[in-house]
This record gives C-alpha cells, structure tokens and sequence, in this order.
C-alpha cells in the first residue's frame, strides 16, 4: 500500500481538525448577544445609583453634624452669658452687703451705733 492511498483521508481527518478546534475556540469566547449587554448595563445604573444614594446619605448626615456644631456654639455662647450675669450679681450682692454699706444703710435708717458692744460667750453655760 502506498502512501497516495491514505492522502484523501488524512486530508479529511486534517480539516475535521481544523473545524473542530475552530469550534472549540468559538466555544471558549464568550458570547457578546444583547441580553449580556444588558446585564452589564444594568448592573453599571446599580453601582452608579447606589452610588449616588450613598452620596446623598453623606451629604445628609455631614448637614446634621453642622447644624449641631451651630447649636453647640450657640449653647456655649449661651452659657458664657449666663454665667457672666451670675458673676455680676454675685458682686452686686457682695457690694450690697459690705459693712461700710451697711452701716451707712443703718444711719439712714436712723440706728446710731453702740458705743460698749456687748459679745455672747456661747461656750460656757450659764448658770
């Protein structure tokens, strides 16, 4: 038998090969039909959706935070006045209260002040 006999089938069995690798490559890339696309599609608006959702949530809370910070100076504000007017009534009641305003209260009123006072000695017992 002579090798021109067998040339037919081994140029069948060659582009039976050659098909079926060409198959196998076609397999192996993915398919690019309009329903992948929209999935691809889809899921590009989810991200950037959610993306934008996320976003606006920041926004929101970084608002929230500033409107306490405004109200946290104002309270603190606030509180400084109140105790400066605490302050100034404190001396208010301290300058009303000396002794020299007192005395001179007590001679307004007509008190003339003692000349021998008179101390009480709590400690011993009378008897």
């Amino acid at each position: 038998m002579a090798m021109t006999a067998l040339a037919p089938a081994i140029t069948k069995t060659t582009a039976r090969v050659a098909q079926k690798s060409t198959r196998a490559a076609l397999r192996i890339v993915a398919d690019a039909s309009a329903g992948k696309q929209a999935n691809r599609r889809f899921f590009a608006y989810f991200i950037t959706g959610l993306g934008s959702l996320f976003l606006l949530a920041l926004l929101f809370i970084n608002t929230l935070l500033a409107q306490d910070a405004f109200e946290l100076s104002k309270l603190k504000a606030d509180l400084k006045l109140s105790s400066d007017q605490y302050e100034a009534v404190t001396r208010e009641i301290e300058r009303i209260s000396s002794p020299a305003v007192l005395a001179d209260k007590a001679k307004k009123l007509g008190m003339n002040p003692s000349l021998s006072p008179t101390f009480l000695n709590l400690d011993e017992p009378n008897g």
